[in-house]
């Protein structure tokens, strides 16, 4: 996974939960990077998710809204160092369906490590299409905060349901419906 999610991470830990909450989850960290992170690094994404169980149980907030919380805030760095990305889509759905064949394949010549996740999607009407999630990090909720925020972005309104389509959270189907 990518460093610029873990340093981002740690932003959000103490935009949110102040420094001190910071410095404990870099003590209980027993990843092999002992939670000390470069931005252009690449690290095992079991990192992150130790660092969010550590924070539910410090904050006692429930994980998935911790990991949505991320993706919320991630999607504001994503805005402000890849804005082109953002100014290319005149709106949240065709943003969104520029993911895959577009977003991705950039990524993947800037980081070609990269493990990203899939993201397939199907215009179903004007206000309402689904976008189906693949990933073996079993990141959803983490995904619906970026999708979230990304309909904030584009100063849409509307409801996104998650359903997991495999049991362990590896595929995962959103519908968004523009109110």
């Amino acid at each position: 996974m990518l460093g610029v999610v873990f340093t981002e991470f740690f932003e959000m830990v103490e935009d949110k939960f102040g420094y001190d909450m910071v410095d404990k989850l870099i003590e209980q960290s027993t990843s092999e990077s002992k939670g000390i992170y470069t931005a252009v690094g690449t690290y095992h994404h079991g990192e992150i998710v130790e660092h969010v169980v550590n924070l539910h149980k410090e904050s006692g907030l429930e994980i998935p809204l911790l990991l949505n919380t991320f993706g919320r805030y991630l999607h504001g760095t994503f805005v402000k160092n890849y804005s082109s990305f953002f100014e290319n889509a005149t709106n949240a759905f065709d943003f969104l369906e520029s993911i895959e064949n577009y977003i991705h394949v950039e990524v993947k010549k800037l980081y070609p490590d990269a493990e990203l996740p899939s993201f397939d999607s199907e215009r179903i009407t004007d206000n309402q299409m689904v976008l189906y999630y693949t990933s073996a990090r079993r990141l959803g909720d983490f995904a619906k905060g970026l999708i979230e925020q990304t309909m904030e972005y584009y100063e849409e309104t509307a409801e996104v349901t998650m359903e997991n389509l495999e049991a362990d959270g590896s595929k995962v189907k959103f519908v968004i419906t523009k109110k």
